[in-house]
């Protein structure tokens, strides 16, 4: 690939973006990024599969346009698991478009305190609540909770840089997933 892989993310947030750079960088060695603020068509705090993947796939469409050769799509969002202890994991998704075909990817999911399920359950953004909790302002655009409640063993942009990665995955194996 000689020419420059051309990458548009659809969000503002630097870790989005630092993210994406991060993965990408490692896979293309010419690489364009910029940032596009768009509408995820979700709610702020997406609960459930469906509709945070959904907010995922919105974001890349959303930021797609003539000349990028990939969007990039992430949505942060509450899925519902089985024997935890409040009753959700956080999850990222990663939905990466190329005006054709999606491929998805989703990060390791931790899980959050009772005390912010409960108030996120009540109609609070996970953020807000955190911000709260560890007295830090806007947290999420910083280290993110993940990195406050592993005790920095794993910060916000490597739990997002997983998500991305993953849904390179298909990409970087063309021929065993998308032969003709």
């Amino acid at each position: 690939m000689g020419s420059k892989m051309k990458v548009i993310v659809g969000s503002q947030n630097p870790v989005k973006l630092n993210a994406t750079r991060n993965v990408l960088d490692k896979i293309y060695p010419q690489l364009e990024i910029e940032a596009k603020e768009v509408d995820s068509g979700v709610p702020d705090q997406p609960i459930g599969l469906e509709i945070t993947i959904q907010g995922a796939i919105n974001r890349a469409k959303n930021a797609f346009k003539k000349g990028v050769d990939l969007s990039v799509g992430i949505e942060s969002g509450l899925l519902e698991v089985p024997h935890s202890i409040t009753g959700y994991l956080d999850l990222q998704w990663c939905a990466i478009y190329d005006g054709a075909k999606t491929t998805l990817g989703v990060s390791a999911g931790f899980e959050y305190p009772p005390l912010v399920i409960e108030q996120v359950l009540n109609g609070m953004e996970v953020g807000d609540v955190m911000d709260q909790v560890t007295g830090v302002d806007r947290l999420g655009q910083k280290t993110g909770a993940v990195s406050h409640l592993s005790r920095g063993l794993l910060d916000r942009t490597g739990n997002t840089e997983q998500c991305v990665l993953m849904a390179m995955i298909p990409r970087m194996n063309e021929e065993v997933y998308f032969h003709e």
